[in-house]
C-alpha cells in the first residue's frame, strides 16, 4: 500500500507493562470502551475469557507480538483458549517501529468482519487505540477520534496532524 502519510511521525512511549519471559503477571482486567463495538485492554489472560464472554464480546483482536510475552500468553495459547470459549481470535501484531497502513487495514478488516463487539489488546491498550484511530481517519472527524480515545483514558491528541493528513489522503 503506497502512501505519502508518514507513520514514522506517530511517536510511542516504551511499553510500561512488558511481561518478562518466563513470568505471568496477574493484574485486573481493564477493558476500556472506545465505541459500542470496539474496546481495548492491556494484556488479557485465558482466565479473563469468561468475563469477556459475559461482557458480550465476540472477537478478540491481539495486537501484542509474541516476543513481548511468555508462552502462556502467546497468541497461539490465547487463540486456543479464545476459540474454546466460543469467540473469534484475530492476530494482528503491532510493533512500535513497524506500524504500517497494511496493519491498519488488517485491523479495520477484522473489526468489520466481527459478528459483534471486538476487544483488542496489547500491553497497555495504547497500540490498539492508535491502530483504531488510524483506521478511523477519514471516516470520523479527527476531533471525534481523539475524544473517543481520550474518554477511554488514552491521550492521543498528538496524532491529530497525522490523522488529518491520512484523512485528506483518503478523500
Amino acid at each position: 500500500m503506497s502512501s505519502t502519510f508518514d507513520l514514522r511521525r506517530v511517536i510511542y512511549a516504551p511499553d510500561p507493562l512488558r511481561v518478562e519471559p518466563g513470568t505471568v503477571s496477574r493484574w485486573p482486567m481493564d477493558i476500556r470502551t472506545i465505541t459500542p463495538d470496539y474496546a481495548v485492554s492491556p494484556q488479557i489472560e485465558p482466565a479473563d475469557l469468561p468475563a469477556i464472554v459475559e461482557a458480550g464480546f465476540t472477537t478478540i483482536l491481539c495486537n501484542r507480538p509474541d516476543p513481548e510475552v511468555p508462552f502462556e500468553l502467546s497468541a497461539e495459547a490465547l487463540r486456543a483458549a479464545t476459540e474454546a470459549a466460543g469467540l473469534t481470535f484475530v492476530l494482528n501484531p503491532v510493533v512500535h517501529s513497524a506500524l504500517t497502513l497494511d496493519i491498519v487495514a488488517a485491523q479495520g478488516s477484522a473489526i468489520e468482519a466481527a459478528s459483534g463487539p471486538v476487544l483488542a489488546y496489547c500491553a497497555s491498550g495504547t497500540r490498539s487505540s492508535i491502530v483504531w484511530s488510524l483506521w478511523q481517519a477519514g471516516k470520523m472527524p479527527t476531533a471525534d477520534i481523539i475524544a473517543a480515545t481520550t474518554a477511554a483514558g488514552y491521550q492521543l491528541a498528538h496524532l491529530a496532524p497525522q490523522l488529518d493528513a491520512l484523512a485528506q489522503e483518503r478523500s
